[in-house]
């Protein structure tokens, strides 16, 4: 690309503004660049697209210098990663953010649930900057490893994680089964270091049990793949087995698709309202259930902890505001935001941006809130153990086991 001076660019912006000035419309080369560089194409456009244009002058101008003086040959692919990076993270939105093709390619396989890593569950806090082990997957190499759920995950290879590296150290986890990776994490006041071989990990959304006195189990992981409809083959093989109470396991739930949280709240409310999003702009999108007429009347506990987050929020709000369910647990992650996903530009690149703030049925803020349980349950302080399903040594899980055997009718 021909490079030009900051001189002859300024140059050129003054006469353009002339003649905008004097006509009301300009003569404008198709790109900034063409714009420094002669004029051999023009076209005639707006005020406002001029204005439009005007915007990204100064981001242009430094393109130019680093190809003209750059010690090095630049990666300008890399730049443009970089910079629509850098154009989103200036929103200061902790869930807004852009992906590079490799990374918008991999969101969609891990949607799938299979992946070559080493298997673990990370929860960022965008307050603290801490990312913590939310869970780790069943025959994983991390549980091989001896990593564990509540472990502070510091330092991946070369990269000292926090919330704003967390993606790039989730990318290098990320790579060929078999090789290693370094990683870091904080146990208590020590420090330990991990070699973790990669592997084909296989996400299973859903577990489910019968526990003692007719009472179903399900934990729901997670928002993503098959989980609506995994969940609902999970719940019929409860029924079968003769659930009179259902404990419904949220706790270190992220969140993921909207759409599959109001599938799942579907199968026990009436028609009526799952959450309200509200936008920029004042207009309101409610998410409702359906008149199917086959909602499970089956009575609901829903247990909770503070990484219960998004639309692990809206579900539990859900039940909670329409008296479906008593929830049980701690307060919630309080992520009462939603995010589009859509692809960008024609090399498969991508981006996640938030649209809209999200109400419980009552009207109840979430974000930054969460959501309050009806009945409050810990763990002992320093419980990080990974209970197997249905564990009643699980003191939260035990708690809401006694809450739903009150709700079964002698």
């Amino acid at each position: 690309m021909k490079t030009f001076s900051k001189k002859r660019f300024r140059l050129m912006c003054l006469t353009l503004m002339v003649l905008l000035l004097l006509t009301g419309c300009a003569l404008l080369p198709t790109t900034i660049s063409d714009l420094a560089t002669g004029m051999d194409d023009t076209v005639t456009i707006s005020r406002a697209e001029y204005e439009r244009l005007q915007r990204y002058a100064e981001l242009d101008e430094i393109w130019q210098i680093v190809e003209q003086y750059y010690y090095q040959e630049p990666d300008t692919q890399a730049m443009l990663d970089g910079a629509e990076m850098g154009l989103l993270y200036g929103l200061g939105d902790p869930y807004t953010y852009y992906y590079t093709p490799d990374q918008y390619a991999q969101l969609w396989a891990d949607d799938e649930g299979e992946y070559a890593g080493i298997g673990i569950q990370i929860m960022g806090n965008y307050a603290t900057g801490l990312c913590t082990i939310s869970r780790v997957f069943l025959d994983s190499p991390a549980l091989d490893a001896g990593l564990r759920k509540g472990d502070v995950l510091t330092r991946v290879e070369d990269i000292d994680v926090v919330t704003t590296t967390l993606q790039d150290a989730v990318n290098i986890m990320r790579g060929e089964p078999g090789t290693p990776v370094n990683v870091q994490v904080q146990r208590g006041d020590q420090l330990l270091d991990f070699v973790v071989d990669r592997a084909v990990v296989h996400v299973n959304w859903v577990n489910s049990c019968m526990l003692d006195g007719d009472v179903g189990y399900i934990s729901l992981y997670e928002f993503s793949g098959d989980c609506s409809p995994s969940f609902a083959v999970h719940l019929d093989n409860l029924m079968s087995q003769g659930a009179k109470a259902l404990v419904i396991d949220l706790r270190d739930n992220p969140g993921g698709w909207v759409d599959d949280a109001q599938k799942v709240a579907d199968m026990f409310l009436e028609e009526g309202n799952v959450a309200s999003l509200v936008y920029r702009d004042g207009t309101t999108e409610l998410y409702t259930t359906t008149t199917d007429g086959k909602e499970n009347p089956i009575p609901l506990v829903v247990l909770v902890n503070e990484y219960s987050a998004s639309a692990s929020e809206i579900l539990a709000g859900a039940l909670q505001d329409r008296g479906r369910a008593t929830i049980v647990g701690t307060q919630t992650f309080g992520k009462g935001v939603v995010q589009y996903v859509l692809p960008v530009g024609t090399r498969g690149a991508g981006m996640q941006l938030t649209v809209a703030q999200y109400y419980t049925p009552n009207g109840n803020e979430v974000h930054k809130v969460g959501i309050t349980p009806d009945i409050e349950a810990t763990l002992p302080e320093g419980d990080t153990t990974m209970y197997d399903i249905g564990d009643l040594d699980d003191a939260q899980l035990k708690k809401a086991y006694e809450v739903a055997l009150d709700l079964i009718e002698p």
